[in-house]
């Protein structure tokens, strides 16, 4: 399918996107701006966040914002507190890209250690679900919102080795299905993207071998993560789409 979107179709949203300071993030933070959107950047990684930043406003689009977070250590209340700036700076949020995730480590199942489990659960599934939770409120003050989170074709079908990225992914879809459903009758769609294999550096540290020049870049996958932020997408709740089917 052919997801297009009119050139200003972001004008006066203001997104929020996790991971913004590398791979598809990164990207999805200019696309958005591209578009029009004022682009709230969240990572940990401050250098990172300030270069996406710098790279927004050189291109002249509006100016974005950074959000310093560790989704690894952040709490509940961080997020709150995160829901109240965003309220306090720009009235509401239409949008949030749930972008940011942790590999772990691909081994067998009964290898996977008890630490590793539970950072890749805190940051792919419960700092999700917290952010989510915290930012509802300000979701709800715009009239057209979206929730976009990250899942993988591990995340469709269990795949051998994948445990701890796998069982996140499963969850996260979860998640998303439960979100829609409850708020299918509000202002507020909620999708996940299955963003396949793309030239990212968490790619790069899950198959070394691979040509990385065969594979998409972030650029070529952009068109759905526009679509389902635009009111192009309006129509679409509760599904998980692959960027690059099959």
């Amino acid at each position: 399918m052919e997801y297009s979107v009119a050139k200003h179709t972001l004008k006066d949203k203001v997104i929020l996107v996790t991971g913004a300071g590398d791979g598809i993030g990164r990207q999805a933070a200019l696309s958005y701006a591209e578009h029009g959107a004022t682009v709230i950047l969240l990572g940990r990684t401050v250098k990172k966040l300030e270069q996406t930043y710098d790279e927004i406003e050189a291109a002249g689009y509006a100016q974005p914002a950074i959000i310093p977070l560790d989704m690894k250590g952040a709490t509940k209340q961080n997020y709150v507190d995160m829901a109240e700036t965003i309220e306090q700076q720009f009235g509401k949020l239409d949008g949030v890209l749930h972008n940011a995730g942790l590999l772990g480590v691909i081994s067998p199942f009964d290898q996977i250690g008890e630490d590793t489990f539970d950072d890749v659960m805190q940051v792919n599934v419960k700092a999700q679900f917290l952010m989510t939770q915290a930012l509802l409120p300000v979701l709800h003050q715009s009239e057209d919102a979206r929730i976009v989170f990250t899942t993988s074709t591990v995340g469709h079908s269990g795949r051998a080795f994948w445990g701890t990225y796998s069982i996140s992914k499963f969850a996260t879809e979860g998640m998303m299905q439960v979100l829609a459903d409850e708020l299918s009758d509000t202002n507020i769609q909620v999708n996940a993207i299955n963003p396949g294999g793309t030239r990212t550096g968490m790619r790069a540290k899950a198959y070394p071998a691979e040509d990385s020049s065969l594979l998409k870049t972030p650029l070529d996958i952009m068109p759905l993560y526009l679509y389902l932020m635009a009111p192009e997408g309006k129509d679409v709740n509760g599904q998980c789409i692959d960027a690059q089917p099959k």
